[in-house]
């Protein structure tokens, strides 16, 4: 039997994608035990996971204490794993990665690790299908292990039937008539430069209503119920009416269980839109304007999935600059991200989801 230790620490939507590793390296080697590195916050994503043998947690401890931090890189090397793929490569994974004495360590090319692995993939930088470029470089980390074969390039997410009817419990105890339209809106990004404007929201969430009638949910952080309540106070009425401000999910697998009853998820790009296409809910993608789309607008279809970003519609405020390049302009960008732009393509989203 062959161990692989598969390592993604960083955030939930990088987990979720990097995933799709572990699922295909069951599918290649049926008898292998699959380990799952990731940071403890991100578990929820992963759970229940059948291809996932064991998820290993770094702990905050394993950066306040080199102690701590020798003692569980001592337990991966006496796990004697055959293969490690690292996904994330930077200094932790490094380290795991060099004193896990596996046969086969296989990593992102970088000039200054590259001595680290047995095996270096250099990134792609244009995607070759819908699935995107953070999907698709993650896939070429099996490239030699994958004999020519197939690969399933979709994340999924494992709700258990008991997770799937909570959901429902909570929408009917608070009398939401899941037989209208049912949309999850993601109000805010991360931060402030990864969040579209508030009065723009607004109004984005005004058309929402005003075309289809349906009940909205917010999608927010407990540390962000003041700002998500401050768009709610900017709508309409008729909206504020529409949406139940008071359902709130109490975890990421609760969220989980109400967006799987939901139509679609709506709202800045994120976590929860990784998440709600790895359920295979349609969504609709307001793209930061320092994020690059091609890197996570995975499985655009311009039907189920559709996202925004301003360089589609207004490329010559980037120039020959990458999105990235234009994080310390991203406010002032916004700016320029008018509700006229997004709501054409918005409306028609709407009649088709």
């Amino acid at each position: 039997m062959k161990k692989i230790l598969v390592i993604q620490q960083k955030m939930i939507g990088d987990v979720l994608a990097s995933s799709i590793l572990c699922n295909n390296l069951k599918s290649i080697y049926p008898d292998s035990r699959i380990d799952y590195l990731i940071y403890p916050f991100t578990r929820p994503v992963v759970e229940n996971n059948p291809n996932i043998d064991n998820l290993i947690l770094f702990k905050d401890e394993f950066r306040k204490s080199k102690k701590a931090l020798l003692r569980f890189l001592v337990s991966i090397r006496k796990t004697k794993y055959d293969i490690v793929i690292d996904a994330y490569g930077k200094l932790e994974s490094n380290l795991v990665v060099g004193v896990s004495g596996a046969k086969k360590k296989i990593g992102f090319y970088k000039s200054y690790t590259k001595f680290v692995y047995d095996e270096t993939i250099r990134e792609k930088s244009k995607p070759d299908t819908d699935a995107g470029l953070a999907i698709e470089n993650r896939l070429l980390l099996l490239k030699s292990l994958s004999g020519g074969k197939t690969l399933d390039n979709r994340p999924k997410i494992f709700l258990t039937d008991d997770e799937i009817e909570n959901g429902k419990r909570i929408l009917e105890s608070h009398n939401i008539d899941l037989s209208k339209k049912l949309y999850m809106i993601g109000v805010l990004g991360s931060g402030g430069n990864k969040t579209y404007p508030f009065p723009f929201m607004a109004r984005l969430l005004d058309e929402i209503v005003a075309q289809t009638d349906a009940t909205l949910l917010f999608n927010y952080m407990p540390i962000q119920e003041a700002e998500a309540r401050e768009i709610f106070e900017m709508c309409a009425p008729k909206t504020q009416e529409n949406i139940k401000f008071h359902i709130v999910p109490g975890s990421i697998r609760e969220f989980l269980s109400l967006t799987y009853h939901c139509d679609a998820l709506i709202g800045n790009e994120g976590g929860a839109v990784n998440m709600a296409k790895a359920l295979l809910k349609p969504t609709f993608t307001i793209f930061s304007t320092w994020i690059k789309k091609e890197a996570w607008n995975a499985f655009d279809d311009g039907i189920r999935n559709v996202s925004v970003h301003l360089k589609d519609f207004k490329p010559q405020l980037y120039g020959n600059k990458s999105a990235k390049d234009m994080k310390d302009d991203a406010m002032e960008l916004y700016g320029q991200f008018t509700p006229d732009l997004i709501l054409p393509e918005l409306r028609i989203y709407l009649e088709r989801n």
